[in-house]
């Protein structure tokens, strides 16, 4: 079952290559489920794409087609020479270009993670977290103002 998912997976990603690069998708593409604070990355050292489920069921297809994009943005500028990485002109030339988001929306699920809120007693600021923090230890950032549990 797991090949005939990344045997579709395939497919769409050298679909979406051949029609917004015009290049060809010779390389392998994958599923990785440890993937948590991003829809996918590219290995240069493999020439592998390894995208989120999570992004492929929790969110719409644009967002998932934009994911794809994205990494192939990566992946052709890296096999011509090119400066592949985030920071690179000529990558955020090609992600303009194509029309491929800089960085992914955050997933639904990974939303309302925040277990503990925390208000500070001055300036009334709002801090979550979702390890509990010892308030006898620590400020509030803003104005070193008292934190108590809500």
């Amino acid at each position: 079952m797991d090949t005939i998912k990344e045997e579709a997976l395939y497919k769409l990603v050298n679909s979406l290559s051949m029609e917004f690069f015009h290049i060809p998708f010779q390389h392998k593409v994958i599923f990785n489920k440890r993937l948590r604070t991003t829809g996918g990355r590219y290995i240069p050292a493999r020439k592998t794409i390894e995208l989120n489920p999570k992004y492929a069921t929790e969110m719409d297809e644009k967002e998932f087609v934009g994911i794809i994009k994205h990494e192939l943005c990566h992946y052709h500028l890296h096999i011509a020479g090119k400066g592949y990485k985030h920071g690179d002109a000529e990558f955020k030339r090609l992600l303009k270009k194509t029309n491929s988001p800089r960085y992914c929306t955050p997933l639904p699920s990974e939303m309302n993670r925040h277990k503990h809120i925390y208000l500070c007693k001055q300036c009334k600021h709002e801090y979550k977290r979702i390890r509990i923090i010892n308030v006898k230890k620590y400020r509030c950032g803003k104005c070193r103002g008292k934190l108590y549990k809500v």
